[in-house]
């Protein structure tokens, strides 16, 4: 057998692999049009018939995707812990992280106003849906480890330490308890701005970490 013939037959049949940057944004796209389907219609009444075509996929496709129609959300309530995540790689040396949360415009700007909106909205629904509250409690675990190894990097300790992985936890449920609380404002008619809404966060870190990661490390 040729050497091409040899190479033909090596070479993988049927669809080329999908990228991770692609099938990450289409992932996306079917979670903001999750969210807006259970915003209009509520969870119980969609289906996930309903939000495959609403992306133009069969139905098939979407089960590849994700396991349940309340999962599809996952992708939407991630971007806030991703940016807060990149916030806290961002944070100067010169700084106390209160300060920088507060100066740092970039964690809003990485958010775009409607899926800020969206992940505000699924957080409010979730109260009312066990399915949802599940996800949302997920997303922050599956975060802990990310947080965990910024934690470490800054205080020039392993991620596997317990203090650190503890630090990880309490930054994770400082916005997750601040995202909630905003999201409860917004459901009852009082929305806070985005100023009032870091200033709300970095109290939170502060109440969280006791000023552990206030102070800059110690010098080696």
């Amino acid at each position: 057998m040729s050497e091409t013939a040899l190479e033909s037959q090596a070479r993988p049949r049927g669809r080329r692999p999908m990228s991770e940057r692609r099938r990450w944004l289409q992932r996306l796209e079917i979670s903001r049009e999750a969210v807006r389907l259970f915003r209009e219609r509520g969870v119980a009444e969609t289906t996930g018939e309903d939000i495959a075509d609403a992306v133009g996929l069969s139905v098939r496709t979407l089960w590849r995707y994700f396991r349940s129609k309340e999962s599809c959300v996952e992708p939407v309530l991630s971007l806030t812990t991703d940016a807060f995540v990149d916030t806290l790689r961002r944070w100067p040396s010169g700084s106390s992280l209160e300060e920088h949360l507060v100066a740092d415009h970039r964690m809003r700007d990485q958010v775009s106003p409607a899926d800020g909106d969206a992940t505000l909205a699924v957080v409010a629904m979730s109260r009312r849906e066990p399915a949802l509250r599940a996800l949302w409690l997920v997303v922050y675990e599956r975060a802990e480890p990310v947080l965990a190894q910024v934690v470490a990097d800054r205080l020039g300790r392993s991620p596997e330490d317990l203090a650190v992985r503890v630090q990880a936890a309490t930054l994770a449920a400082a916005l997750r308890i601040t995202t909630e609380d905003l999201a409860a404002d917004l459901a009852d008619g009082r929305a806070r701005s985005d100023d009032e809404g870091g200033a709300r966060l970095s109290e939170a870190v502060r109440a969280a970490t006791h000023g552990v990661l206030g102070d800059e490390p110690p010098s080696a």
